[in-house]
């Protein structure tokens, strides 16, 4: 079963908004063992989405239309498909009395052009509406079949939850179950990860392995094909375990989702290991991320921001002696920085940041200078230098995911040990 994806409306093609629904689709399909190889967009013009259903009928099995399902006159998909299979549609009086009740509760007049948001196939099914006034529809002709449902994105997910899932699962029944992972890794390139899984990923059959390089890291997308969840689930655990023996010290986490920042901070509450931050090229940019993950607090207890060398000084408590002799852009400056902040929070960890962001140069350095220190209570201090080749911002961010990994790769040292 091969499904195609139709998003019909002028403003998707001028990027007026973001097209969420067929994320949305392909993301369900996926988990019911429907294959989706195509993703199309097309304006609000009957020629056009007609000329994309023939092409899209050449292809595949299922055709599945967003948008287009309103009451305006550039509503136009439900016509345009019925025109196109020589199919009627019919009122479904159902819908149109839940339409009736919406406008009367709201107070407001309802005009007559409300009523085709309740027409559909006359020889199909209609899918209700749980949050919104248009019917989703669908209807099978010549081995085809054709699933037309709402654009609004919440209108869309819910009826899709709550009807045509359940339909399209028991339809499709003997469908192979698809199943995928991300593995996420930071401190390798796209290029370089690749290389060391070249033998895997050239033989690769059942599951695919799939790289995207992301912003700042690269992320590895398997996925697996079999009779059931179970069997997709320990095919995926297989590979994971073949990539990981190769390239495990860079990996920090799975999930599409996950962060480094969340990771991390997760595995702070996790070990209940506390931690303060002493940043300045970066500006806070760290403890924002930090605090993001929920339930930090127990863990987080505060930083400084000490950007000026008077502030490191007699805020933070840099020894005068450091920053005469080394500087603020120093690896000296970054440890007295990680242990003053540990110090005052007495916490189990303190990082540190200082550098410079650009665009200028700094103390004789130049822009993307990073060093960073992390100081453990009762434990040597760790201090890493970088040069980041990025523009302001982007030299200040690589720089807070270089503390994370830090910190991640610290942890999983200390519990190793113990």
């Amino acid at each position: 079963m091969n499904a195609e994806i139709i998003s019909v409306g002028t403003e998707l093609l001028m990027g007026q908004i973001v097209n969420s629904d067929a994320a949305f689709i392909a993301k369900e399909l996926t988990g019911l063992g429907i294959d989706s190889y195509f993703q199309t967009v097309v304006g609000d013009n009957p020629g056009k989405i007609t000329e994309v259903i023939k092409i899209a009928e050449s292809r595949s099995d299922l055709l599945i239309f967003t948008g287009g399902l309103g009451p305006t006159h550039d509503d136009l998909t439900k016509q345009t498909v019925a025109d196109h299979l020589e199919e009627a549609l019919v009122m479904d009086e159902a819908g149109l009395a839940r339409i009736r009740r919406w406008f009367e509760r709201s107070g407001r007049d309802m005009t007559k052009n409300n009523e085709l948001q309740a027409l559909v196939f006359k020889n199909g099914i209609a899918f209700a509406n749980p949050v919104g006034q248009a019917l989703g529809s669908y209807i099978e002709k010549n081995g085809i079949g054709y699933l037309l449902l709402p654009g609004p994105p919440r209108e869309l997910e819910q009826m899709f939850l709550q009807f045509v899932k359940p339909f399209l699962s028991g339809k499709y029944e003997d469908q192979q179950v698809i199943s995928s992972t991300t593995l996420r890794f930071f401190g390798i390139g796209e290029s370089a990860l690749t290389t060391m899984l070249d033998d895997l990923i050239r033989n690769q059959t059942n599951p695919t392995i799939a790289p995207y390089a992301g912003k700042y890291e690269v992320t590895l997308r398997l996925t697996a094909n079999a009779a059931t969840e179970a069997i997709c689930r320990e095919l995926l655990e297989e590979k994971k375990a073949e990539i990981l023996a190769i390239v495990g010290d860079y990996h920090y986490g799975d999930g599409a989702e996950s962060s480094l920042a969340e990771v991390v901070g997760n595995r702070l509450l996790a070990q209940k290991c506390s931690i303060s931050a002493a940043e300045s090229l970066t500006g806070g940019l760290f403890q924002a991320e930090l605090v993001k993950v929920p339930g930090i607090s127990e863990v987080f207890a505060g930083g400084i921001v000490s950007y000026q060398e008077g502030a490191k000084q007699h805020v933070l408590g840099v020894p005068e002696h450091i920053l005469e002799a080394y500087g603020m852009v120093s690896p000296e400056c970054a440890v007295a920085m990680a242990e003053r902040a540990r110090e005052l929070f007495d916490t189990d960890l303190g990082i540190a940041f200082t550098g410079v962001a650009g665009p200028d140069r700094l103390e004789g350095k130049p822009a993307g200078t990073v060093w960073i220190a992390l100081s453990r209570k009762n434990g040597p201090t760790a201090v890493q230098g970088f040069l980041f080749l990025r523009d302001r911002l982007g030299n200040r961010e690589q720089a807070v995911m270089q503390g994370f990994d830090m910190i991640r790769r610290n942890l999983q040292d200390s519990g190793s040990a113990e």
